[in-house]
Parts: structure tokens; C-alpha cells; sequence
């Protein structure tokens, strides 16, 4: 008896660790999901006298993408996104994560472009609202202005081919 109350302890706890273990980090719950989009007027990249802000892309389905030039998984998959971009597929929008603007300006010349435009988050507090855990990160935004689906992490070819562009197709035809 006196050791009942510790081994059941013990067995809930391995219980809880390998159920926790067994999960994919990738696919942590957002909040945000089915919900409203946090608004955003954010300076350009490219033109930072130019403002851009989600409430331009109303009417579209459209990927944002976190990214940064000091971001080692966003080099990764990087290929992955100037290859979709070059499909026209969904339009990708860059949010450019506390950053600084030389540095992602050279990124994007020296690995390519694929963003219709990218919008700098310098203080990262847009990021912030859209619960960003770390750079990449990448929401499918419908029509409306919903947020559908997040990937944290980089963009896998089987993620993209399964779910995003699937649903992406599905989001444009309603």
C-alpha cells in the first residue's frame, strides 16, 4: 500500500510523456484557427514609404509566410517556396521578422524572391499577435480573412502537396 500511491504517480507521468513525446511539434494547436486574421499596417521591404496591411488581401486566399535572414530553417525552405511561387498557386506574402532591412533585402537577391511583397515586423509585435513561436512559420489566410491553417516550422514538399494546396484550392472555389 505504501508504495501504491508513488507507482501510480510514476506510471501517469510516463503515460503523460509518451503521449507527449509521440506528437509532432509542428502541429501544435493555434488559437487562431477559424478565427479573424489580427490586423496589421506594416512598412514594405522593398518600398518601406509603402504601407501594406492584411486587410488589402480581402477577397483572396493567400499564404503569409514569417521569415527572417538569420532564420537557418527559413533557408531551408526557401527552395521550397520560390518553387510554389513560380506556380502561381497561392500568392505568398513575407513577414519579415525583427530583421534588418539590408539583411533581407540581400537574402531575397541572393536566394530569390518568391513573396509578392514582403512587410518588415522590426519590433515583432505583429508576430506577436499571430502567436508566433519562431521563424518560419506559415498561415493560409481565406477570403474573408480567416485563418484556415498553420504551419509552424518549415513548409515540407508533403505538407504543401496534402494540406495547404488542397485546402488553398478548395478556400478559392467557394
Amino acid at each position: 500500500m505504501r508504495y501504491a500511491i508513488p507507482l501510480v504517480l510514476f506510471i501517469g507521468l510516463v503515460a503523460f510523456l509518451a503521449i507527449g513525446l509521440g506528437r509532432d511539434p509542428h502541429e501544435v494547436p493555434s488559437p487562431l484557427i477559424n478565427k479573424a486574421a489580427p490586423p496589421f499596417q506594416l512598412s514594405q521591404l522593398h518600398q518601406p514609404d509603402k504601407k501594406f496591411g492584411a486587410e488589402e488581401m480581402r477577397g483572396k486566399v493567400w499564404l503569409l509566410n514569417v521569415w527572417a535572414s538569420w532564420c537557418v530553417s527559413c533557408r531551408e525552405e526557401h527552395p521550397l517556396l520560390v518553387e510554389l511561387s513560380r506556380t502561381h498557386a497561392v500568392p505568398i506574402y513575407g513577414l519579415n521578422w525583427k530583421d534588418k532591412r539590408e539583411d533581407a533585402i540581400t537574402w531575397l537577391s541572393d536566394l530569390g524572391n518568391p513573396y509578392v511583397l514582403s512587410v518588415s515586423d522590426l519590433d515583432g509585435r505583429i508576430a506577436i499577435d499571430y502567436g508566433v513561436y519562431g521563424a518560419p512559420e506559415t498561415y493560409l489566410i481565406d477570403k474573408t480573412g480567416v485563418i484556415r491553417f498553420k504551419q509552424i516550422g518549415p513548409l515540407s514538399p508533403e505538407v504543401l502537396q496534402k494540406t495547404i494546396l488542397p485546402m488553398a484550392k478548395e478556400l478559392m472555389s467557394k
